[in-house]
């Protein structure tokens, strides 16, 4: 989706273009506005509320483009909050797909959508071209106002002459200049209210064209983007001279037999990406296994050579037996006999303690591996 930045820069550049002119034609135009200074605020507001209002409506198309730029990289699963004004009934529909790996919409859903937005942007824009009308008539409304002064004005000075015999040239001229400084005012309003209403009505002229043409053009980029994901059914509108239309209750229900293969794509999808992790958790437990496979065999073989050792240790244990029972051991080497039985009632008692936290471990891998295969076994039944 493209982001309406040239537009806004065309805009920008124009009004920059029009202050340029005002600041040259400064006098002429503060005088012309004292001609009728609350008609003539009253439309410059009118123009300043309508720039206002067009850059506003241009400015929104960011947060629609960012909205459907949000959408469309949405992983599957992912949440996209939020959805702007001009978007909601497009959010609304494609809310409960979001979690689809490829989106998927019927012409009638197409249609639906894009005729929901279009009158959207036509609403949107009636205000603006309401705004441009208004301008419009207010500065008729203060030329008709003007010349209802000038033509008023100029009766009663025509009425208040009197020509006559004897009559001062100077002072009945005198009396038409006063007379007739009333219709120059009348005249001053209506000219006045109509260049500030045309020219109005033209700057607000340009920017809503180049509003329109942003919104135009967004919603043609729209249009590409849902036709890309729009899925072609029978009864649609692309069927060749001489073929038969299909019922629409037959097109209903090929539309609802395609959504319910969507759905059930999805959910073998989903119980495929169960079974690959429950395969993985199989093959880690495996490899757990056979880790205490080998850790058994060690210790197997580490009882071994204690007995072993033991086995070597009896003849010189009744020796030394022998040898105390006679008498003939010290001090030293009692100590030394001391210490070789603590050394071995430990060794023995780590052994048991050994043997019992590997049957432990045994037994919860053994667990682990009755509840996954369940798990995997109630996945695939739920197919």
């Amino acid at each position: 989706m493209t982001r309406p930045h040239p537009y806004l820069l065309r805009m920008a550049f124009f009004l920059v273009v029009v202050a340029v002119v005002i600041a040259v034609l400064l006098g002429t135009l503060l005088e012309a506005f004292r001609a009728n200074p609350a008609l003539n605020g009253l439309i410059l507001g009118v123009l300043l509320l309508g720039i206002l209002y067009i850059f506003r409506q241009v400015q929104l198309l960011y947060r629609e483009v960012s909205w459907i730029e949000r959408f469309r990289n949405a992983m599957p699963g992912a949440s996209v909050q939020d959805p702007p004004r001009l978007l909601a009934p497009m959010a609304a529909m494609l809310g409960e797909r979001q979690a689809q790996s490829q989106l998927r919409l019927s012409t009638a859903s197409t249609r639906s959508l894009l005729d929901s937005i279009g009158s959207r942007l036509d609403e949107s824009r009636d205000i603006s071209r309401y705004l441009i009308g208004l301008l419009i008539f207010l500065g008729l409304l203060g030329t008709f106002w003007g010349l209802i002064k000038t033509i008023g004005a100029v009766s009663g000075t025509l009425d208040g002459l009197n020509v006559g015999a004897g009559q001062d040239v100077v002072t009945l001229f005198d009396t038409l200049k006063d007379g007739l400084s009333a219709p120059l005012a009348g005249m001053g309003t209506a000219f006045s209210s109509s260049l500030f209403g045309l020219a109005g009505s033209l700057v607000l002229g340009f920017l809503d064209l180049q509003s329109s043409q942003a919104q135009n053009r967004f919603y043609n980029e729209l249009e590409e983007w849902l036709s890309s994901v729009t899925r072609l059914q029978s009864g649609s509108s692309l069927s060749y001279e001489g073929e038969q239309s299909v019922p629409a209750y037959v097109s209903a229900l090929l539309e609802q037999t395609a959504d319910s293969l969507d759905r059930l794509q999805r959910t073998m999808a989903r119980g495929e990406e169960s079974r690959v992790g429950a395969d993985q958790q199989l093959s880690a437990l495996a490899d757990r296994l056979a880790t205490l496979t080998d850790q058994m065999h060690a210790e197997q073989q580490l009882l071994i050579k204690l007995v072993e050792g033991q086995s070597d240790l009896k003849p010189v244990i009744e020796r030394l037996a022998t040898a105390q029972g006679s008498g003939g051991l010290d001090e030293a080497s009692r100590t030394h006999l001391r210490n070789l039985d603590v050394v071995m009632t430990r060794l023995l008692e780590e052994t048991v303690s050994g043997r019992g936290q590997l049957a432990d471990e045994i037994r919860a891998e053994i667990k682990l591996l009755a509840r996954t295969i369940a798990a995997t076994r109630q996945a695939d039944s739920g197919q």
